[in-house]
């Protein structure tokens, strides 16, 4: 970074000028860039500087001289703690404007084209979307915090209600809170790997039935029935309470085995005009109403008639795959979790989809072991999680020659570092959107076509 006098504390005025890809603010003081927290585009603002950093600096805005039409007052009193919403302190058209130019930027600058994303689809529902919360677990002072995590930390802030989660939610948090302090169940200590609850897993369906999942640092928690007794008396709509076991000394939230306590292991929800079946480690878009427009939208750029072959990679526990086999002739959906490999299947049995078929493994392991079965796919879709395709996979896919490649995505930069590798190799993008999956967050969906260059 050039030479630059300002230090921690100080209070500099500055211009934002647009977003960073998680939401802060970016301005500029003497040519060094400087992300800020709680700015609105546009706005004129004192900005505390909170870190220098060896490149930048990292500041939150204390005053602002000039509002922006699109600021408005945050509604959650968890807003400037809580690092879950970046939004808040903006209209929702401005959010969506921030969300559909991120899309289009990465296209045009990392993918090298020449492109516009003319439409991003906003959500009716900005509050209480989620249909899966995962609560991490700390111990605290006076006993064990239970909420999420503080910005830019790994340190838990205590959150009884969060207004993107189904207030079910937040009456199953109280529930096992109360036990645990009851009890004395002892909380994860991400520091010393001891203690035994790590999350608190909540999922919820249209119906208003939820399945829960405590995560913890062993086999078996004390006092079982006594936790399953005060979930069930906050919730009559509870179908289930598990056990997942995780014994590592990491982060990573979901268990490597799981045990039920009482009732089912599973949800059941409809999304599309299917039943879906959901197990606790299973892939499940956590805005149902959004899903199925980004669904409908990577059916339409499908263009199916009926007679076409479609690859879909990445497939969960078959959502698309499902939706693409109403208008296709055959699916095959391949995915690398056995257990949602499992839901795919008994998901398409209970749907009477009969021309879906599901492959577990590995994105280009599946796609390599079909293209030796003779399988020629029309179109291959593909929803890979937020670090995108290996090489090997587009490489693979490309091989086969499909004349569509729908691509959806959670990361707009991989994203399009991708598109730049299928553009290299002889498609052509076609048509892009973004989809508003998580209202008052950074995040966003996007969907894009690209067909094979005549």
């Amino acid at each position: 970074m050039r030479e630059c006098n300002v230090k921690e504390n100080d209070i500099c005025r500055l211009i934002i000028e647009g977003y960073t890809a998680e939401g802060a603010g970016v301005a500029r003081l003497d040519g060094i860039v400087v992300f800020v927290q709680g700015g609105v585009r546009g706005e004129e603002c004192d900005v505390r500087i909170e870190k220098v950093g060896r490149t930048n600096l990292f500041g939150r805005v204390v005053r602002v001289f000039q509002p922006s039409p699109a600021r408005i007052m945050p509604q959650c009193i968890h807003y400037t703690k809580c690092g879950g919403c970046q939004f808040r302190q903006m209209n929702y058209a401005e959010e969506l404007e921030a969300k559909r130019i991120r899309v289009e930027d990465c296209l045009q600058r990392i993918a090298g084209l020449d492109v516009t994303v003319p439409v991003i689809h906003g959500a009716k529902d900005t509050r209480r979307y989620r249909n899966k919360v995962q609560f991490p677990v700390q111990p605290g002072p006076e006993g064990p915090r239970v909420g999420f995590y503080r910005q830019r930390t790994h340190q838990v802030i205590s959150v009884e209600d969060c207004l993107l989660q189904p207030e079910t939610a937040a009456r199953l948090r109280a529930a096992a809170v109360s036990w645990m302090q009851w009890h004395n169940i002892s909380a994860y200590d991400e520091k010393t790997g001891r203690g035994l609850v790590r999350h608190v897993y909540v999922r919820v369906n249209r119906a208003g039935q939820s399945l829960v999942c405590l995560l913890v640092n062993g086999k078996s928690v004390p006092q079982e029935d006594a936790l399953v007794q005060a979930l069930r008396n906050v919730e009559p709509g509870l179908v289930g309470v598990v056990l997942g076991v995780n014994e590592k000394k990491n982060n990573v939230i979901l268990g490597d085995s799981y045990r039920t306590l009482w009732g089912q292991d599973w949800l059941e929800d409809t999304l599309c005009g299917f039943t879906f079946r959901l197990s606790v480690p299973s892939f499940y878009q956590v805005n149902a109403n959004q899903a199925e427009v980004l669904y409908g939208r990577a059916l339409d750029f499908a263009g199916l008639t009926g007679r076409e072959t479609v690859l879909d990679l990445y497939c969960g526990i078959g959502t698309i795959s499902l939706v693409m086999a109403r208008q296709a002739g055959k699916v095959f959906g391949a995915e690398v979790v056995p257990q949602a490999v499992e839901d795919a299947r008994e998901n398409a049995l209970r749907n009477g989809v009969n021309n879906a078929e599901f492959l577990c493994g590995d994105a280009g392991e599946a796609a390599r072991a079909l293209a030796a079965r003779g399988v020629k796919p029309d179109v291959v879709c593909v929803d890979p999680p937020r670090k995108g395709l290996a090489e090997d996979v587009v490489d693979t896919i490309v091989s086969m020659a499909p004349e569509r490649v729908v691509y959806v995505s959670c990361d707009p930069a991989t994203l399009a570092r991708d598109v730049k590798r299928f553009v290299s190799l002889g498609y052509v993008l076609r048509k892009a959107e973004a989809v508003d999956m998580f209202p008052r967050t950074a995040h966003v969906e996007s969907v894009v076509l690209l067909t094979r260059a005549l």
